[in-house]
């Protein structure tokens, strides 16, 4: 019997060193250069800034710090370029991994573009790094330091490290970018009613937390390929998420293929900088009319930063509480 064995083993032996050597062949999936990313997600990082007030140098910084230029698993197969952890207001998808201790919970997202705008409202949101906001957005020195203080990582040499990478990457020019990026995306309503629609790869539709069907933009996608994708017509997209003729749909954005609802999840939003109405519409899936409603304003207000916005109408019309 062990004669036998010995002379299966010997003849496997060839196949299995094959086998060996092919695995160790096989070529590995390509790392993301530094000018790959910063090429890739700069223009997020500068539409973020205008938005939000983080300067785009931080943020790139802190992507490609936190993502491993975005090579890490967290960022790769979840989309987390920030390290965000999900905490407890977090009701999104989930992705576990080891870090200060083992199977720590992370935020995943849909996209590298949701990652980025979490990023600047988890920012936003906290009163730790409130006083950041009092700097300007070219004093990215002030910024990563005052991160460093707040908080946001426990390396001590955290703030010299995203000093050095702006530097080295000469990250700060984009602070000084005063006009959004294009985008990628122009929406001409009049084109698309004459030209074919080229219909892009289906996804999947996701449902958000307000039970409302959506999908994410993809790029080079217009309300007429989305409608034709989900078997709808253009008005019905166009309707739904409150887009004009002309209007931009973003790579990354929520679309909405039902009607919004009545009331969010949530009670309140507090207005951030840069914020309009439809951007706290899409966020919740409420109607802007309901908003407008709910807090007693028509429709020439205008939201300013601070402003409290009631978007849950419990227990009958209470008015809101505003910022100004």
């Amino acid at each position: 019997m062990q004669s036998n064995t010995l002379i299966f083993i010997l003849a496997l032996l060839p196949s299995l060193l094959m086998g060996s050597l092919t695995a160790q062949s096989q070529p590995s999936e390509p790392r993301m250069s530094k000018p790959e990313y910063i090429s890739k997600f700069k223009d997020h990082a500068i539409r973020e800034m205008h938005v939000s007030g983080v300067p785009a140098s931080i943020t790139l910084a802190q992507g490609m710090l936190e993502s491993d230029f975005g090579n890490s698993p967290l960022a790769k197969y979840a989309n987390n370029h920030f390290g965000i952890k999900c905490h407890k207001e977090w009701n999104g998808p989930t992705f576990i991994q080891d870090d200060d201790a083992a199977n720590e919970c992370f935020r995943k997202y849909h996209s590298a573009y949701e990652s980025y705008r979490d990023h600047s409202d988890f920012l936003r949101t906290r009163d730790r790094y409130a006083s950041l906001f009092d700097l300007k957005t070219t004093d990215y020195k002030g910024w990563a330091r005052g991160l460093k203080k707040a908080g946001y990582a426990t390396n001590p040499k955290y703030a010299d490290l995203l000093i050095r990478i702006i530097e080295d990457n000469n990250l700060g020019q984009y602070d000084l970018v005063v006009k959004l990026p294009e985008p990628e995306v122009a929406v001409n309503i009049e084109q698309e009613e004459s030209a074919p629609v080229e219909v892009l790869s289906a996804r999947t539709v996701e449902v958000s937390d307000n039970n409302i069907k959506y999908v994410l933009a993809q790029g080079g996608e217009t309300p007429a390929s989305i409608a034709a994708a989900n078997d709808m017509g253009t008005w019905q997209v166009l309707k739904y998420n409150d887009l004009r003729k002309g209007d931009v749909i973003y790579p990354g954005e929520i679309v909405y293929l039902q009607p919004k609802r009545n009331n969010a999840q949530v009670e309140y939003h507090t207005v951030a900088e840069g914020e309009s109405l439809r951007d706290v519409s899409q966020r919740y899936g409420v109607k802007i009319k309901r908003i407008l409603k709910m807090n007693g304003f028509d429709n020439s207000y205008i939201p300013t930063v601070g402003d409290r916005l009631k978007l849950r109408n419990i227990g009958g019309f209470e008015a809101a509480v505003t910022g100004r």
